[in-house]
C-alpha cells in the first residue's frame, strides 16, 4: 500500500500538466480528465520501478491516447468544424488569478487546432506548445523525427491564421464590459463601433435534438454579428463576466444553470472574433466559478 501511495503522490504532481497537454490536444474538459484517469491505470498496472523518467512517461502516454481519441473522433464527427467551439475554462474573476492564466490557450486558438489532423494537433501542441523535441514526438506519432518536423511545420502555417489577441486584459475587459452593456441596452450604435469591419461569430448550439433544435452558426462581418447579438437581449440580464481560458469573456445564467459562455477576442481594441458555447449537454459538465 505504501508504493502505491507514493506512485499516487507522484502521479498527482504531474496531473496538472498532463491535464493541460490533453485539454490541448482534445478540446474537450472531461475527455481530458478521462486521458488523464487512463495514464493513471496504466501506470497502477506497470512496473514503476523500470521507469527512469516518470513525466516523460505519462506525457507519452496521455499524449498517445489524445492521438488515439483524435483519430477516432475525425471518423465519427458529424457537427461542422466551422460552427464547433471547444469547451471553455471558467476561471474566478478575480485580478491576480486573470494574471496567471493569461498564458493559456485561448479559445480562439482551440477553434484553429480543432481544424488540424490529429498527428499534426500533436506535432504543434508538444512541440510548440510544451517544448518536447522532435525526436521524442517521432516515438508518441510512430514517425520518422524529419516527417515530425513536417507536420509541425503545417500546423504553424494554418495556426498563423488564428485570431490575434491583445495584451492588455484591463483594456479587454473594458471592451467586454462595453459589449455586455450595449447588448442589455440594445444599442446598435454602441455595439458596431466595438466590432471589427471583419469580425466573426461561431456560436455552438450543439445537436441533441432533445434540448430544443439546434441554432449553431457562423456570422461573419459587422452588421450581421449587430443583428445576431441584438438577439440575445432577453438573456442579457443574466450575463455576466468571466474570465474564459485565461481571457475576459461572459458566461450566461439562469437560475444557477449555465446556458452559455461567450469568448471575446480583441485585438486594437476592436472584437475580431466572438466564439459562443451553447451547446446545453456540453456546459452542464463544466463548474460555474464564484
Amino acid at each position: 500500500m505504501d508504493d502505491i501511495d507514493q506512485l499516487a503522490g507522484q502521479f498527482e504532481q504531474n496531473r496538472a500538466q498532463l491535464r493541460s497537454v490533453a485539454y490541448r490536444m482534445l478540446g474537450s474538459v472531461s475527455e481530458a480528465e478521462d486521458a488523464v484517469q487512463e495514464a493513471w491505470l496504466r501506470l497502477s498496472r506497470s512496473d514503476a520501478s523500470e521507469i527512469q523518467n516518470l513525466g516523460g512517461w505519462l506525457t507519452t502516454v496521455v499524449s498517445r491516447v489524445c492521438l488515439d481519441q483524435l483519430r477516432s473522433r475525425k471518423t465519427r464527427r458529424e457537427d461542422s468544424l466551422d460552427v464547433f467551439v471547444p469547451d471553455p475554462i471558467l476561471s474566478p474573476l478575480d485580478p491576480a488569478e486573470e494574471a496567471v492564466q493569461a498564458d493559456a490557450v485561448g479559445l480562439a486558438m482551440m477553434v484553429v487546432l480543432e481544424k488540424l489532423a490529429p498527428a499534426e494537433r500533436l506535432a504543434f501542441v508538444l512541440h510548440d506548445m510544451f517544448g518536447l523535441t522532435f525526436d521524442e514526438v517521432a516515438e508518441i506519432v510512430g514517425k520518422t523525427s524529419a516527417a515530425t518536423r513536417q507536420l509541425a511545420s503545417r500546423a504553424r502555417r494554418r495556426v498563423q491564421g488564428a485570431p490575434v489577441t491583445d495584451s492588455d486584459l484591463s483594456r479587454q475587459r473594458e471592451v467586454v464590459d462595453a459589449f455586455l452593456a450595449a447588448s442589455r441596452s440594445g444599442d446598435f450604435e454602441a455595439l458596431l463601433s466595438l466590432l471589427d469591419p471583419d469580425v466573426v461569430l461561431r456560436a455552438d448550439a450543439g445537436t441533441t435534438e432533445s434540448h430544443g433544435p439546434a441554432v449553431s452558426k457562423l456570422v461573419r462581418g459587422a452588421l450581421a454579428v449587430v443583428e445576431q447579438a441584438l438577439t440575445f437581449t432577453r438573456l442579457a440580464p443574466h450575463t455576466r463576466p468571466a474570465v474564459i481560458n485565461g481571457y475576459p469573456g461572459a458566461m450566461t445564467v439562469v437560475n444557477g444553470t449555465l446556458m452559455g459562455v461567450m469568448d471575446v477576442t480583441v485585438h486594437n481594441g476592436l472584437i475580431t472574433e466572438i466564439n459562443i458555447l451553447a451547446d446545453l449537454p456540453r456546459l452542464e459538465g463544466l463548474p460555474i466559478p464564484a
